[in-house]
């Protein structure tokens, strides 16, 4: 047997009654030592608040003391936007002296009387070939492109309504007489289609193109029903038709025309429509003040010689008096024309201004609505221009008499073959009229990063033919085909009594199924219930919101812009007032376009990156359709102004911080570069500045900070603009070069800064 086990002496009452006293007294020590550990922390963080608060004030002070010395130098180098401006003006006026005296025989698109009398001229032609109506074409999509320019580049002060309703009505006259023109043209070569007839085929396949327009016609003259399967080699293009078709007088065209000429104009902003906003109501009365100030001053400097000059004659002074008084009006006019010409330029800024910030507004509400299978023209994009595919009765052909060659003349013109008829009683299968299987092949020069989706131009109601009688006019009974976009608004022109109704002006993509795009071939095939215009469609913000961003410095007054995507990085370069696209990468590989290395006017190189699928130009209806990073227009437009006056000596980029520091500000990187080095520039060259419109700082943070903070970097300021935040750790030498910078080039950097929208779709 063990050892006895020891027993456990219990603790009396009084022992117990002591621990717990020791235990009370230890926590009662622990919460003391707690309660004035946290009051010393809370006293040390009031203390650093309190010093805060008052570095924070005094860097108010400093920074309201200087205000107005800051932004009155601001205002100094913002006058540059409306010199820029100026010249635009005195370029529009040049160009036109320029045409005047060229007398190059082409009509002025923007003088009512030459563009409606180049119309009518045309009109009057007739029997056009194809070649023929194709070489007049590109002196006609010349004068469309200039009017749609001068509608672009005019600033909506100086857009009246009128202008802007007769430019948009001369480009729709001009666009519908054109398909007009070719349609008459067809309707001459399908005449002659048995002189043209293939030898193998017995059929005429015609193929004419320029770098405008592209034409297949296919006329069935053997009407053999085992002939079906239609193809074209020379542009990759085949139809397989129904047994229907291969046994009637028919004939198949395609007009791929590489320009949009269907889809609707969209309206042109003008100055009274700015948005009833604080800041745009103060702009407008601004400029009412400052054009009364004018209208007076005018007034007065023609007045006071006036009077002066009578008092002269009427008193006969003596001409050493006579001398000193001239002088003395020359001295006073010189002030004058110096107070008109300082007026002149504050108000023309403030108009400036007004335009710039109507291209940053959003529209409020959406006013249009779309009904089921319609395209909503504010989110797609018609991209590689339109195929417009007719099926035409053919007309009766040119036959050889004696010598001669008899041609029957239809009353009626070029009729579109109706497929599937209206009545169909007499066929006995149900699937007599399939959908027609067409392959086309994709514009080469179109970016397509997501399969294309094709829709068709719908036009119901339109009539099945347009006679003489209905139009009014014999002249234009043979140009109609119904369906086209001509036969929807010139009959509206015309002197019609009844003009058709029921006209439809919308994409629609009902009637189109078995879709297949291969990418690597650029063709796409698709089976189509109703012929008609065509186009293939794409998300307008496809490329938005960008990734990242970066502005940076070239050679003098060049600059390089590079928006990164989730499928691309597009390399934009400005030099003086052109842009150019300097290279693209798809998936991190170069990817050539047609556009590179072609210097181009803003508003050009803006319309040639939109037809190419390279939108990255947002819309006021764009924050629908796109999760946006909303700024304040006013505030997203001063940074815009003041990053393109810096950017001769200095780099811009995008930053983290942009999402999270709320509408009232925005975040970016700056850091001086003078150099043309295309290395990356290091993280720790790169400043984060905060601007909210009225204060610019330099924020502590960085790029990789874990949190955001609004705290200052040490040893820095609050400025009144970022030019004055940079100009605090800039060097004279990029200052320099900032104050010695182009006027015109300013200006395009700005313009082009305020069509992307960086600051709000990062």
């Amino acid at each position: 047997m063990g050892p006895k086990a020891t027993k456990k002496k219990k603790n009396t009452k009084a022992e117990n009654l002591k621990l717990l006293q020791e235990e009370e007294e230890r926590r009662q020590k622990e919460e003391e030592e707690a309660r004035v550990k946290r009051e010393k922390e809370e006293m040390e963080r009031l203390e650093m608040e309190r010093i805060e608060k008052e570095k924070w004030q005094q860097l108010e002070v400093k920074d309201l003391e200087r205000k107005n010395e800051e932004l009155e130098e601001l205002f100094l180098l913002e006058r540059c936007f409306p010199e820029a401006e100026k010249l635009k003006r005195n370029n529009r006026l040049l160009s036109q002296w320029m045409h005047y005296i060229q007398c190059d025989g082409s009509p002025d698109p923007s003088v009512a009387q030459e563009i409606n009398t180049f119309i009518s001229l045309w009109k009057e032609e007739t029997d056009e070939t194809f070649e023929e109506v194709i070489a007049k074409s590109k002196l006609v999509l010349h004068l469309i492109n200039k009017l749609k320019l001068t509608l672009l580049e005019t600033p909506p002060h100086d857009l009246q309504e009128k202008d802007i309703a007769q430019y948009q009505g001369s480009i729709l006259e001009l666009q519908e007489l054109l398909h007009l023109k070719f349609n008459i043209a067809t309707e001459v070569l399908l005449r002659q289609a048995s002189t043209l007839a293939d030898l193998d085929t017995g059929n005429m396949e015609k193929v004419i193109q320029d770098e405008n327009v592209t034409l297949y016609v296919w006329a069935n003259l053997k009407k053999n029903p085992r002939y079906r399967n239609i193809r074209c080699s020379e542009i990759r293009t085949a139809f397989e038709i129904p047994r229907i078709l291969a046994t009637s007088d028919i004939a198949l065209r395609l007009l791929h025309t590489h320009y949009d000429h269907v889809t609707p104009l969209h309206p042109v902003p003008t100055l009274c429509q700015l948005p009833t906003s604080t800041e745009s109501h103060s702009v407008k009365d601004e400029a009412n003040n400052v054009q009364g100030a004018i209208s007076k001053e005018f007034q007065e400097e023609y007045k006071q010689p006036e009077n002066e000059r009578n008092s002269v004659q009427e008193e006969g002074i003596k001409v050493e008096e006579q001398g000193d008084t001239e002088i003395q009006m020359d001295s006073t006019q010189e002030e004058s024309e110096d107070t008109k010409y300082k007026l002149e330029m504050k108000l023309l800024s403030e108009i400036v201004s007004a335009a710039q910030l109507l291209l940053l507004e959003n529209a409020a509400e959406r006013t249009y609505f779309f009904e089921e299978n319609e395209v909503d023209i504010f989110q797609f994009t018609s991209l590689g221009g339109v195929y417009h595919l007719d099926i035409l009765e053919l007309p009766p052909q040119c036959k050889p008499v004696k010598g001669w060659m008899i041609m029957e003349i239809v009353k009626e013109g070029l009729q579109k073959y109706v497929y599937p008829p209206a009545t169909t009683e007499d066929l006995e299968t149900e699937n007599a009229f399939p959908p027609i299987d067409i392959m086309l092949e994709v514009h080469k020069n179109v970016i397509f990063f997501e399969n294309p989706t094709i829709a068709r131009w719908d036009a119901e109601g339109v009539p099945p033919s347009l006679s003489a009688r209905e139009c009014g006019t014999a002249q234009f009974a043979c140009c109609y085909l119904p369906g086209s976009p001509a036969a929807t608004s010139l009959c509206a022109r015309l002197p019609i009594s009844t003009p058709p109704t029921g006209l439809g002006k919308h994409w629609k993509t009902d009637g189109i199924s078995n879709v297949s795009y291969k990418s690597g071939e650029r063709l796409i095939t698709f089976s189509l219930e109703i012929f008609g215009p065509i186009t293939l469609i794409q998300d307008t913000h496809i490329n938005m919101p960008y990734q990242s961003w970066e502005l940076r410095p070239l050679d003098e007054n060049q600059v390089r812009l590079t928006v990164t995507t989730v499928f691309t990085e597009i390399h934009i370069q400005i030099k003086g007032d052109l842009c150019m696209l300097a290279s693209i990468k798809l998936k991190n590989k170069n990817h050539y376009s047609i556009l590179e290395g072609k210097w181009m006017t803003l508003y050009s190189f803006i319309i040639a990156l939109k037809e190419a699928g390279l939108n990255i130009f947002p819309t006021g209806h764009s924050h629908f359709y796109v999760v946006t990073n909303y700024k304040v227009p006013l505030v997203e437009m001063k940074a815009y102004r003041q990053m393109s006056l810096l950017s001769p000596a200095f780099a811009f980029g995008w930053s983290r911080w942009n999402m999270q520091c709320g509408s009232n500000n925005v975040v970016f990187k700056v850091s001086e570069h003078l150099t043309n080095e295309e290395e990356p520039i290091q993280n720790s060259n790169w400043a984060l500045l905060m601007f909210n419109g009225d204060r610019a700082q330099r924020l502590k943070i960085d790029e990789h900070s874990e949190a955001f903070s609004e705290a200052v970097k040490e040893e820095t300021e609050f400025h009144s603009t970022v030019y004055h935040m940079v100009k605090d750790f800039a060097s004279e030498g990029a200052m320099e070069k900032v104050r010695s910078s182009d006027c015109q080039f300013i200006d395009t950097v700005c313009h082009l800064l305020l069509s992307i929208r960086l600051l709000s779709y990062s």
